[in-house]
Parts: structure tokens; sequence; C-alpha cells
């Protein structure tokens, strides 16, 4: 993030690995891309498998620009879309309570299986602030999701 705005490398956008809260997390799941896409890319169902989301709700059809509000914790989330590509990667950015968070998830096929690469960064007042805890926070939330 550069001045407020997003700044896409490469054809994949990244979090930003200079905020002071980062953390990432990978899982294998026993299904192929295209059907672990089709979990992740339902937003309004996220509460159905993630136990930290409460609610969700996408504002029109999944595309890059779309945005969607979700609860998590204290705060109710605003995203938007920015990087969507079936099935490798989907990216947002968010922002409550004063961070600005930056999360890409990235699929990648190994046979009848699909490795899930997750990763956010948060920036901001608070995590400037709280960075230690945040991390911890932030990593619980991406191991648990």
């Amino acid at each position: 993030m550069v001045s407020g705005r997003i700044v896409i490398m490469d054809k994949n956008l990244n979090i930003n690995r200079s905020a002071p809260v980062t953390a990432a997390g990978e899982i294998t799941v026993a299904n192929k891309a295209d059907v672990v896409w089709d979990v992740l890319a339902v937003i309004d169902r996220w509460p159905d498998w993630n136990p930290d989301i409460k609610a969700a709700s996408l504002q029109g059809p999944l595309a890059v620009g779309s945005r969607f509000s979700w609860k998590a914790g204290p705060g109710t989330i605003s995203s938007t879309i920015l990087q969507l590509n079936r099935p490798q990667i989907m990216a947002w950015t968010g922002s409550t309570l004063g961070i600005k968070a930056i999360h890409v998830w990235r699929l990648e096929s190994i046979g009848e299986k699909t490795r899930v690469i997750t990763e956010e960064s948060w920036e901001g007042l608070l995590p400037h602030i709280l960075t230690g805890p945040m991390r911890k926070m932030l990593q619980r939330l991406i191991d648990s999701g």
C-alpha cells in the first residue's frame, strides 16, 4: 500500500508485507480447487464454515469491485473485492475500527487436493499501537478459518 492506494505487483495482488501486523497460513484440503473455490466464493455462506464470522453479505455479483460486509469480532467489516481468478486467487481489502486490511487466498492444485494459502496484513492506528497482540489475534483468525 502506498499513500492509501493499493499497488498490484505483477499479476497477483499481495498483502502489505511492511504493515505492522501480518499473518499467513496454509492448509491442504482433500478436494479439487474448483470445489474449494465454490465454497470460498459464496461470501454469504462464510458463517457456515468459519466460526469467527457471524454474518456476511455480498452486494451484487462476485466480481472485481464488488462490495461486501461481514461481522467478525466486535466490528462490521466493509470490504471490496480487488482480484478474482477462478480457481486460483481471491483478494480483497477491508476496513473496520480504523484497521485497513488486505486479504489474499491462493489455491494451488495438488492432484485431487488443494493447498489453500491465506495471507493478511493490517495497518492503521490500532495495529501500530498494539502490534504484538493484534499480530497474535490475526494469526489465530487465519489459523481458525
